[in-house]
Formats: C-alpha cells, sequence, structure tokens
C-alpha cells in the first residue's frame, strides 16, 4: 500500500504556500501523490500544475476535474499539458459533483450522470491517445452535425497515450462503472468494514471490461489526526462528517447520508441531516457516531494508525490518501512524517 496525500481545495484557512509546502515535504517523505481538489472555489488543475513545477517525483492527481465543468476536449488538453509539464506525472481524477454545484455553479443538468461519464471518459480517451475525435452519443456528439466542424486531434504529443483515470464513486452502479472504465476509484467515508460491498461492484465492473481487480488503484482520502486520546481526535472530524452526511446536497440527493445508511448508520444520518438542513450544525456534528467517524479517519498514536492501516491494506486499499486535520502548517508536515513512520511500522507498505 502507498501513500498519498489529499490536500482538498482552497480555503479561508488555507494558502497555496501552506499546500506547496505539504506537498514538497510529502515528495521528499516518498508519497506516490499529491490530489486537489475543486468544488466552486479554486480550481483543480491550476494547483496541480503549479505543484507539479516544484516538486520531483510526487504524482499531482485532481481529486477531481467536474465533469459539468469542461468539454471532454478541454478536461483531455488539460490533462495531456499538465501530464507534459511534469514528464508524465499527472492522474485524472473525474466527478459529476452534485446537483447543487452542477446546475447551479455550472448550469448543466445532472440527469442520467453515469451515461454522462462513460461518454466523457470515452472521448478524453480518444483525445489523449491522438486519435480523431468522433463520436455519436447521447450526451455528446463531435463534430456536431450539419456544420463546418471537422474531427480532429490533439496537436502535440503528449508523454503517454494514456493517463490514468480514476472516477469518484459513492454508489453502486457508479462504483461498477469505475471498475469497468477507469484505472482507479476515488473514495470517501471508506472503512475496512464495509469494503467488500464496494470492491464487489468494482470486482463486477472490472469483469464487464474483462479485466481482474489486480492493478485497479482503490484510493480513499481518509481524514488523520494524530494525538494520545481517540476521542480528542475525533472532535476535529465531526465538522467535516456532519457537513458531508447532513448538508451537503438536498434532503433528497445527498450521496454521502445515501452511503451512511448502506453502512448501516440510518438512523444517525437521518438525525444529522434533520440537524444540519435545521441549521443547528453544532447539533448535527454531535449527533455523527464516534463509531463511524472512528471507523473512516485515523485517529491516535502512530501504533494505533499503523494497526488501522494494515486493516486498510487488507481490505483492498491500494493508495492511502491522508486529508490532514491539523492547525498549521508545521503541524502539518509533522502528521505526514508521523503517517509515513506509521506505514514502516505497519509493514504494508511498498
Amino acid at each position: 500500500m502507498r501513500l498519498g496525500l489529499n490536500l482538498g481545495y482552497q480555503t479561508a484557512w488555507s494558502t497555496p504556500a501552506d499546500h506547496l509546502a505539504l506537498a514538497q515535504e510529502a515528495d521528499r517523505l516518498g508519497y506516490s501523490v499529491v490530489w486537489a481538489a475543486e468544488a466552486y472555489g479554486s480550481d483543480s488543475p491550476s494547483m496541480l500544475a503549479w505543484m507539479a513545477g516544484q516538486t520531483e517525483w510526487i504524482d499531482v492527481g485532481a481529486a477531481v476535474m467536474q465533469i459539468p465543468a469542461r468539454t471532454p476536449a478541454a478536461t483531455a488538453m488539460t490533462a495531456a499539458t499538465i501530464d507534459a509539464l511534469s514528464g508524465g506525472r499527472f492522474r485524472l481524477g473525474l466527478g459529476v459533483s452534485g446537483p447543487q454545484v452542477s446546475e447551479g455553479w455550472h448550469g448543466v443538468r445532472f440527469a442520467k450522470p453515469l451515461a454522462r461519464t462513460r461518454e466523457f471518459v470515452d472521448i478524453v480517451k480518444l483525445a489523449i491517445a491522438r486519435k480523431e475525435v468522433a463520436y455519436d452519443g447521447e450526451h455528446y456528439t463531435l463534430p456536431l452535425p450539419d456544420g463546418p466542424g471537422k474531427a480532429l486531434r490533439l496537436g502535440f504529443h503528449p508523454p503517454r497515450e494514456h493517463i490514468p483515470i480514476y472516477l469518484a464513486a459513492v454508489g453502486p452502479k457508479n462504483l461498477e462503472l469505475a471498475g469497468e472504465i477507469a484505472d482507479g476509484w476515488l473514495a470517501v467515508f471508506y472503512a475496512p468494514e464495509f469494503a467488500d460491498e464496494h470492491l464487489a461492484a468494482v470486482t463486477a465492473g472490472r469483469a464487464k471490461a474483462g479485466k481482474e481487480l489486480a492493478g485497479f488503484d482503490v484510493v480513499p482520502s481518509v481524514p488523520v489526526v494524530i494525538g494520545d486520546d481517540v476521542a480528542s481526535c475525533a472532535e476535529l472530524v465531526r465538522w467535516y462528517a456532519a457537513l458531508y452526511v447532513g448538508g451537503m446536497g438536498s434532503r433528497t440527493q445527498n450521496f454521502y447520508n445515501q452511503l451512511a445508511t448502506r453502512m448501516g448508520y440510518g438512523d444517525a444520518a437521518r438525525e444529522v441531516q434533520d440537524l444540519y438542513l435545521a441549521k443547528r450544525q453544532r447539533d448535527a456534528a454531535a449527533a455523527v457516531p464516534m463509531e463511524f467517524i472512528d471507523r473512516t479517519s485515523l485517529l491516535g498514536p502512530k501504533e494505533r494508525i499503523a494497526e488501522r492501516m494494515r486493516e486498510y491494506a487488507a481490505s483492498g486499499v491500494t493508495t492511502l490518501s491522508v486529508t490532514l486535520f491539523v492547525a498549521d502548517r508545521d503541524s502539518g508536515v509533522q502528521t505526514l512524517r508521523t503517517v509515513a513512520e506509521a506505514l514502516d511500522l505497519s509493514g504494508v507498505g511498498e
């Protein structure tokens, strides 16, 4: 199992300089990949291109580039360009986002996300492989009919004909699609105890493509808090869990709430959502079960985290990407070092 670092996106309490310093420390420590995210603020490819030019070995990955934000061709151009700038170190993570962001921010209907994702990935692969991009789908038609457009080919030679593609997936059908058309899965709220169900869906998708699970990158993003007291560490993750389970999306379309329900936390998930949507965020955070936080995070002293890493590896995780819940840059750097030491202690690192 390898290590990754998920930086998320820029917030009121982070700076590009902070994120660069963490990426550079992860590079020095031998982490395999640093991921950047986007929602409706900072975008991921700009951050990744900037970090790629100031790191040496670490891969730079989008987790994710939003499908409704760009055409497939523009996504392929960006991916190929960053891959060239980085010397073949780019990983393309894709996701459909959610209805609120897709329709409210990008003005793109959220309907039929699985079909749109499949077509989007088809076109990206054509473009990066420098094949003529001609496509006749339900959602994308290239070139447009009855007009002056013609099928074009990517106008330069990127270092690779295939850039690894990852899908951010939560539901069973999307997990199956990831297994079928992608090289890896970007997971959230991943608990080793519930991994069999998720990976069964991925395996079914791999079988559709005539492939096995071996070689497929399972990449959960896992909150990490180092400390002696596990309960105190969990308190730093509560607000994050409450935001996603309670407030990310609408009452009827919250994929993370549905995931928590499938994991056996249905009653708590409903309570967290009711409280959050009633603008009682503090109460919503308090209602997140300690067990849910502990199962989906790395909490406590180094030895406990090492033991938990063994469980993640045994469940099928191939790249464990940590999300740092720290107060400042120095604490983040120290946490990265402790996580690397924990991996060595666990005996499951590559």
